[in-house]
């Protein structure tokens, strides 16, 4: 399954003019923030060869977000530790995606999941495997993705030693092994449990 305009078609035929893509990266790893993105496409120049990030390899990944920051309307949020540890995660990431939405100033947001945040700013659709399904919400992934990937990178210079740069702070059994050995850092989740029981 390719991402289609189907579902911004739809929205568009009700009235709407500023239909947004909304996603997410982030939400697994134990380290680093979860990243929010709001996209609006401009449907006569919508970059060839955009699909969901995770069809994508790395430099693809790259090569589309620079074209759609040429083509596009984005948003991004970013959701630090501390506050997804205040929230839990998923009211972090339902947080971070109404912010990217309510910056974006859209009236129609096409999320992906399964559920709306509480406090989005306009009328909305969850859609299950929406990165596959809408080119709007494709855009988006990418962009949180990108944008993650590279606060990651960022991350590693300063924290050395995890293998943030290569795991982006996902639980892989080397960046555990280096939790263990090294301790937390102020970039971990310490409301995950593997980043909570390294400390006892």
């Amino acid at each position: 399954m390719s991402p289609d305009r189907a579902h911004y078609d739809a929205v568009r035929s009700r009235g709407y003019a500023r239909i947004c893509g909304v996603d997410e990266a982030g939400r697994g790893p134990l380290a680093g923030p979860v990243v929010c993105a709001a996209v609006i496409l401009r449907a006569t120049s919508i970059p060839v060869g955009l699909n969901d990030s995770k069809a994508l390899s790395s430099v693809r990944r790259e090569r589309m977000l620079n074209a759609l920051l040429e083509t596009a309307e984005i948003s991004i949020s970013v959701i630090e530790p501390p506050e997804i540890d205040e929230l839990n995660i998923l009211w972090a990431s339902m947080v971070g995606m109404s912010r990217a939405v309510r910056d974006l100033r859209a009236d129609f947001a096409l999320i992906d999941g399964n559920r709306l945040p509480p406090d989005l700013h306009c009328d909305g659709e969850a859609i299950v495997k929406g990165d596959a399904k809408s080119l709007s919400i494709a855009a988006a992934s990418i962009v949180a993705k990108v944008t993650r990937d590279r606060l990651m990178v960022d991350a590693d210079r300063r924290y050395p030693g995890y293998g943030l740069a290569q795991h982006k702070g996902y639980p892989t059994r080397a960046h555990m092994a280096a939790i263990e050995r090294l301790g937390p850092t102020p970039i971990h989740r310490w409301s995950f449990a593997p980043v909570r029981n390294a400390q006892r």
